[in-house]
């Protein structure tokens, strides 16, 4: 299976006049079979909507420092109901399946682990365009740039606010694909309005890396929020607020509920599209 850039997906939304939306769930929740639907669902493989542009699959860790309590209680469901790092190639294939580009956010403990060389041939394998690695920084990313050279990955690292010019324009350099500009300091998590710092901080990356694609995430609840930062970023990247209706339907004792996820998803595609 070829593997499709990210950048690809975000220069193509661009093309159409929109920012791109980028939508994250965690592998192996409500279950791994039931993961893989959601994110059949969330590309809109079922008609519901015309579903995201790129699908940002997570992979639960036993230590999420960087996510938030939505995120955390997903992963932990998913970690007790026996999910494996090799279920993260399973759900890379069912989004390429159903028609759309997918890169995987992990810690990098977990590839690490498994081996980086390996993880990259066989994320490439099964047509995964990159890794967003949110606890590694370009200076410690040797044998992932090596291996992401090796197998076309593409490699997206994070920026905040509190970033200095110069780490900026050091992580751009060392990405390949897009950068994930995180718009508010603090783990991951829905937010009643989006941080004003985010519109600063594409500015700052714009002056120091021209041309590169920058995603902005952590806090996008709804479609309104897209479009806000639609207006000034290249990709809207949203997550606790897809995952907290599969949460409902879990609470519920009904999983394999996925209406509120189409509601969502709907808002969400709507909203960059204004």
């Amino acid at each position: 299976m070829s593997v499709t850039s990210s950048a690809a997906a975000i220069s193509a939304a661009r093309a159409s006049g929109r920012a791109a939306l980028i939508g994250y769930l965690p592998v192996g929740f409500p279950s791994v079979a039931g993961s893989l639907a959601a994110l059949s669902t969330l590309c809109g493989a079922d008609g519901s909507s015309e579903g995201v542009d790129l699908v940002e699959i997570g992979m639960p860790y036993s230590d999420p420092v960087m996510d938030g309590p939505v995120i955390q209680r997903a992963g932990t469901r998913a970690l007790a109901r026996g999910v494996r790092t090799t279920d993260v190639f399973a759900a890379v294939e069912a989004v390429r399946a159903a028609g759309k580009p997918a890169v995987v956010m992990t810690y990098w403990n977990l590839v690490d682990r498994y081996g980086v060389d390996a993880f990259a041939r066989d994320l490439a394998n099964a047509g995964g365009s990159g890794l967003i690695t949110p606890d590694l920084i370009p200076d410690e990313a040797g044998e992932w740039l090596a291996a992401s050279d090796a197998y076309g990955l593409d490699r997206v690292f994070l920026v905040s606010p509190s970033s200095t010019d110069e780490r900026i324009s050091m992580t751009a350099q060392a990405a390949r694909g897009w950068l994930y500009a995180t718009a508010v300091m603090g783990v991951t998590g829905t937010r009643s309005a989006s941080s004003d710092a985010a519109p600063k901080l594409v500015e700052r990356i714009r002056s120091l890396a021209p041309g590169l694609p920058i995603g902005v995430g952590l806090g996008v609840s709804n479609g309104d929020q897209a479009a806000e930062i639609g207006r000034f970023a290249d990709a809207v990247i949203v997550g606790s607020a897809l995952i907290k209706p599969l949460l409902v339907a879990d609470d519920a004792g009904t999983p394999e509920d996925l209406s509120g996820l189409r509601t969502v998803v709907a808002d969400l595609v709507q909203g960059v599209r204004r």
